[in-house]
């Protein structure tokens, strides 16, 4: 850029990618909101306590800053590298040398069983270590994302043999996992699949190909297995004929001096608008051997445990993304002075931080990335509870919360993180919007977000179809009783959080009247429930980011003064300036289907 642009000073321009520091006080916090120190009371993580949940992420947030952040803009300019002479994809240098430093620290193993070699910390834990890898770099991060995917499908459905033989390197990460759903003519609908699996009597085969497979080929780890979603000959149409098989690029076998090459392959590489150190890959299967996991025809329970695993992994990305956002343009508007504030005494341009108008947009992006950055830890909390609690009742609740909130805090917080680096974007002005700067990669990586791992309308069809009507709308009147809870009854008008406190009040009577007209229009017209269903799943996720930080402020209240004007001031600019949406999208939930408007 022309050093002598007029009004631009060079010092306050940022020069490539920023800098990033693990927030790990944040953290803490948003972890102890989500339930931590309950979490900690549980047999099995007994040996554990918040000392050792903060060294880890320090620990961890040293290796992401200092080794996994600088290879962020290295990774989006010469990204993945597809060899068509041997179908091979090779990443930067720089890439493979802070994969290997991962791999060496254990990481990806924190929040597994020890019984086959993890850390045993809880999944939250786990969760926000993974929102930091995607602060850091957020395409490297999608590799342990569904390496750890498929881990779960394996400890849960897998067999001895089975997690013998992938556990331990997939645990460490020496191996890596992927997911292979969709196809060329089976996106969302999966049971038009058509890969296919056969059997000889002592070995499955399995042929076809697969696209948009995240990780399918690198040259990060010594092997992939590839867990692939496939139909096996006479199976029923549909997804109840699907079954879902191990696939290895590499057979290890005991006659054999080193691996055989499986008979897979990667096609090519995807170009994309992000994350373009993470291949997106066209993989051909073509007679490949495999290994069937879980039941015949159980191929969609098995992979919903994967896709679960993944979604929850994918919202995380959401405040990931809007922390390192956050950083780099509160340094830029700290820096950059352009016209005099209100408040500015001096006849000399002010830091645009100090503009009423920069304030707010910094602070949308910091409290959204605070709220849905504890929704997401949250939902991770009660998937932990439902596990490991002592009561059936507690595991209950754990199981149904989690499920309710899975599609909540995916959709919510991916476009939260979009919505913070097109934020961003706006604080560094014309800047923002050149790729030599960093910010414009931020919102390009972003956008995958609502994408991929059922594309957030889906989410919200998922919502209003499955989770609310469960029980006939148990689950979601406990949730909505828990956070009225949170109100303190005859609070005094003079009370700090009274705004916020009458907001979600509010917020909460919306999303019980929303709840119980989609109950209704489910079985009477179908139609307008589906039409409202993303209105309704935005409705509840505000209403949810307010009581967490509702919850966030009332923590502070014993401590430091300056700390709970702090969360307090945050938690009244959230109810006023996202919360208030919530009345707009009530009513955007019972419109129903645009009959009269209908694009076609």
């Amino acid at each position: 850029m022309d050093a002598n642009v007029p009004g631009v000073s060079t010092s306050a321009l940022p020069s490539g990618d920023s800098p990033y520091r693990a927030p790990v006080d944040e953290y803490m916090v948003a972890l102890e909101v989500a339930g931590l120190t309950e979490l900690l009371k549980l047999d099995c993580y007994r040996d554990i306590d918040t000392a050792a949940v903060r060294m880890v992420l320090e620990e961890f947030g040293r290796l992401a800053s200092q080794v996994i952040a600088p290879t962020n803009r290295t990774g989006d300019i010469e990204g993945a590298t597809y060899h068509a002479e041997d179908a091979s994809v090779t990443l930067p240098a720089s890439l493979r040398q802070a994969y290997a430093r991962y791999v060496e620290g254990g990481w990806g193993a924190l929040p597994f069983s020890p019984a086959f070699g993890g850390g045993g910390f809880p999944g939250s834990v786990g969760l926000a270590m993974q929102e930091i890898f995607a602060s850091a770099n957020l395409a490297l991060s999608l590799n342990p994302v569904l390496t750890q995917g498929a881990i779960e499908a394996l400890l849960q459905w897998g067999s001895d043999e089975q997690k013998a033989a992938f556990l331990p390197r997939l645990l460490t990460g020496e191996w890596t996992g992927t997911m292979n759903l969709t196809e060329p003519d089976a996106g969302s609908d999966l049971g038009a699949i058509r890969t296919a699996a056969h059997f000889d009597g002592e070995q499955w085969f399995v042929s076809g190909t697969k696209i948009f497979i995240t990780w399918g080929e690198h040259d990060l780890s010594e092997n992939i297995i590839h867990l692939v979603l496939a139909r096996t000959p006479d199976a029923p149409a549909g997804t109840k004929g699907l079954s879902l098989f191990a696939v290895p690029k590499f057979i290890e076998s005991s006659g054999e001096s080193s691996p055989l090459r499986n008979a897979l392959r990667c096609l090519r590489v995807e170009e994309k608008l992000g994350i373009h150190a993470s291949p997106t890959c066209v993989m051909a299967f073509d007679g490949a051997r495999g290994q069937l996991v879980g039941p015949l025809h159980g191929g969609m329970q098995v992979m919903f445990t994967m896709m679960n695993a993944a979604r929850l992994s994918i919202g995380s990305e959401g405040p990931g993304v809007g922390e390192r956002v956050l950083q780099a343009a509160t340094a830029y508007a700290r820096d950059r002075r352009q016209g005099r504030a209100e408040t500015a005494s001096a006849p000399v341009p002010s830091a645009i931080i100090e503009h009423p108008d920069v304030q707010r947009m910094l602070l949308r992006i910091s409290t959204t990335t605070k709220a849905s950055r504890m929704l997401s830890l949250t939902v991770k909390s009660y998937e932990d509870q439902a596990r490991y609690a002592s009561s059936d009742a507690d595991r209950e609740r754990g199981r149904n919360f989690a499920d309710l909130l899975t599609p909540v805090a995916k959709a919510w917080a991916t476009d939260i993180g979009f919505g913070a680096a097109s934020e961003g974007v706006q604080v560094l002005g014309g800047v923002g919007y050149v790729e030599e700067f960093g910010m414009a990669q931020y919102l390009r990586d972003a956008r995958i977000g609502p994408i991929y791992e059922g594309t957030n309308g889906i989410q919200a069809l998922d919502l209003i179809l499955r989770k609310i009507p469960r029980d006939q709308g148990r689950w979601l009147r406990e949730l909505t009783d828990q956070m009225r809870a949170v109100i303190p009854e005859g609070y005094e008008p003079s009370h700090a959080l009274a705004p916020s406190f009458r907001g979600l009040r509010e917020a909460i009577d919306q999303v019980g009247a929303a709840s119980e007209w989609m109950l209704e229009q489910l079985e009477q017209s179908r139609i307008d429930a589906v039409a409202g269903a993303t209105p309704y799943l935005q409705l509840l996720a505000v209403t949810a980011g307010a009581y967490l930080m509702t919850r966030r402020a009332l923590s502070t209240w014993s401590g430091d003064e300056a700390a709970r004007q702090r969360a307090v001031g945050e938690c009244n600019f959230f109810v006023a300036h996202v919360l208030s949406s919530a009345k707009g999208f009530a009513e955007a939930v019972t419109f129903g289907v645009a009959r009269d408007a209908k694009i076609s």
